[in-house]
């Protein structure tokens, strides 16, 4: 045989492996293909879905915090409102009681000096008398005994 029959007959035999190839072999392996690059797409466009959707997820989670530490302030500042109310409140009470403590010291120590003074007239009176007593015995001068003794009244 010629070499141009070989090569011939090896183009017919290439051209039946090529048509049968084309019909056979490839549609199966372009649908793989197809396949594959569909579910690559399909990840991708999830792996966008879940990024953009985390993306979203920290948003709310930020906000969030943000929302419960402007709330933590808000307690904070309201419980240091209420403290220094208290505070004040107490003040006042404190403020009240020491005063009603003092009125009642003050009006004691006016019944104390009030009760001094009438002991101390109850002596004097009784030291008058005395003193009356031995003038008497001394000398018997009603004009000018009574006239002392007016005056020693007054002066208590």
């Amino acid at each position: 045989m010629s070499i141009n029959a070989t090569l011939i007959i090896q183009m017919i035999v290439f051209l039946i492996l090529v048509g049968f190839t084309m019909k056979f072999v490839w549609p199966p392996i372009v649908k793989a293909l197809d396949e594959r690059a569909a579910k690559i797409a399909d990840g991708l466009s999830a792996a966008d879905k879940a990024k953009s959707d985390l993306a979203a997820a920290n948003q709310r989670v930020e906000q969030q915090l943000s929302a419960a530490r402007n709330d933590a302030q808000k307690r904070l500042a309201d419980a240091e409102r209420l403290a220094q109310q208290m505070i004040e409140e107490a003040k006042g009470r404190a403020t009240e009681e020491g005063a009603k403590i003092i009125a009642a010291a003050r009006a004691e120590a006016e019944q104390e000096a009030v009760k001094a003074r009438e002991a101390l007239r109850e002596q004097v009176a009784g030291l008058a008398v005395k003193g009356a007593e031995q003038i008497l015995r001394r000398e018997v001068n009603p004009g000018v005994h009574a006239e002392l003794l007016s005056r020693l009244k007054a002066e208590l």
